[in-house]
Parts: structure tokens; C-alpha cells; sequence
């Protein structure tokens, strides 16, 4: 795994009092720089996601969206990482704070639609891809599990 970056917070973070950085974020990754329309990215679910926010040197660089299709799994998604903040492992502690996230209330597995090109970062997560290669706001994506353990309690 990654070292912990300098300078890096991650926080968990409401849509409602941080849709501006969250959306911010998400504009540039995911329509500006991957052409995905406005519509299939902001698919009105936000609100009853929780949603993760990094912050390097006091800037929002990255979010991800931790949604519960039922009690037993945690559905992570749009994870996104601007591009001056990339290569620095905070993609990764995105998915570990997303993962200790799910494991915490409860979760038994995590899901992703993981994009094709990123799909090592999710390997290296300890997921397996289930099923073939399928397409998802026009971009190549796999299905990926992981099975997570519950946190010992206190």
C-alpha cells in the first residue's frame, strides 16, 4: 500500500453542506476530462450516498461516494482525483477510508464498476472482477467484489 501523503486530509463528508467541492471535483474528472454527460454523472442519487473529500494542502483534490443498495453491501463509487493531485496514493486512501467506511456499518462486501484503465488499483485493493468487460457512460468499466470483515469491537 501507498505511504500516507503530506499534507493530505480525508474527511467524510455531507453532499448537502459540500456539493459544491464534491461536484467541483467530479465536473473535471469525470465531463471535462472523460466526456461523460452531465446526467448519467449527477443521477440524482447524491443525497443519500455518504460521500468521501480529500483535501491536500487545504484544497479539495478528491471525493468518492459510498452508496448501500442493502444492509450486506456498500456500493463505492465516482471516485475521482484531480489531475495535479494524482500519483500521490490519494485515489487509494480514498478506497481505504471508503472500505473501513462500508466494514464499519456493517457491510459484507464492497462493490465497484471500476474503469477498465484503473482496474490495478482495485486489484491491488484485494477485489476480484466478476463477469466481463461492460460499458457505462460510453466508457469501458469491469464489475469488481471485495469481501470485507467487520472492524473487532472495542
Amino acid at each position: 500500500m501507498s505511504e500516507p501523503e503530506p499534507d493530505l486530509q480525508l474527511a467524510i463528508a455531507s453532499y448537502s453542506d459540500r456539493s459544491s467541492e464534491i461536484d467541483a471535483i467530479r465536473r473535471v474528472v469525470f465531463q471535462d476530462e472523460q466526456g461523460v454527460a452531465p446526467e448519467l454523472e449527477f443521477d440524482g442519487r447524491d443525497d443519500a450516498a455518504t460521500h468521501l473529500l480529500a483535501y491536500w494542502h487545504g484544497q479539495p483534490v478528491g471525493t468518492a461516494r459510498v452508496s448501500w443498495p442493502d444492509p450486506q453491501s456498500a456500493k463505492i463509487e465516482r471516485l475521482a482525483v484531480l489531475a495535479a493531485a494524482r500519483g500521490r496514493g490519494i485515489g487509494t486512501q480514498l478506497m481505504q477510508q471508503a472500505l473501513q467506511l462500508a466494514a464499519e456499518r456493517g457491510a459484507r462486501v464492497a462493490v465497484v464498476h471500476a474503469q477498465a484503465y484503473v482496474k490495478v488499483l482495485y486489484d491491488i485493493l484485494g477485489f476480484v472482477q466478476v463477469g466481463d468487460r461492460f460499458d457505462e457512460a460510453g466508457l469501458p468499466h469491469v464489475k469488481m467484489t471485495k469481501m470485507l470483515t467487520s472492524p473487532s469491537p472495542a
